[in-house]
């Protein structure tokens, strides 16, 4: 069995990466209890749940062998990292909503299916829920628009 191309197994060593990163990140943070949660309670479990995710989703990987297929995508590795640049710049200058465009068109253009009047439909849909989740159900302090 070649592990080099098992997208299962690569997969399974990612998500246990992550979750042993959060929990390095975490480790001088106050863990605190179930009831008290300090800073470090939530990454420390949610690490440690990572890795359990993790050496489920590897071992699925070592019993059957999924090939990893497609091509690198030049397109997406380099317009999606600039589109959350531009969504922090524009969430400081213009406001949440400017900035929650943006980022999904930006998101949209990394692919190779592009739709005007579809990203257009996703962005509103996306910009309502999070306003509402984000601004009106947890009170987060973002401005809608500079200004607002």
């Amino acid at each position: 069995m070649d592990r080099g191309q098992n997208k299962d197994f690569w997969a399974g060593v990612m998500f246990m990466g992550t979750g042993a990163m959060a929990m390095f990140i975490a480790r001088d943070y106050a863990f605190g209890s179930t009831l008290r949660m300090g800073p470090g309670y939530f990454p420390s479990m949610l690490g440690g749940v990572l890795i359990l995710f993790g050496i489920a989703i590897m071992v699925k990987g070592l019993r059957k062998s999924e090939k990893i297929r497609g091509n690198w995508s030049v397109r997406a590795l380099i317009v999606l990292p600039l589109s959350l640049a531009v969504f922090g710049i524009l969430m400081e200058k213009a406001g949440f909503l400017p900035a929650l465009v943006a980022l999904v068109f930006g998101s949209a253009a990394a692919g190779r299916e592009f739709k005007w009047l579809e990203v257009m439909l996703c962005a509103i849909v996306l910009t309502v829920i999070s306003v509402a989740l984000f601004i009106w159900g947890l009170g987060l302090p973002y401005a809608l628009m500079k200004g607002f």
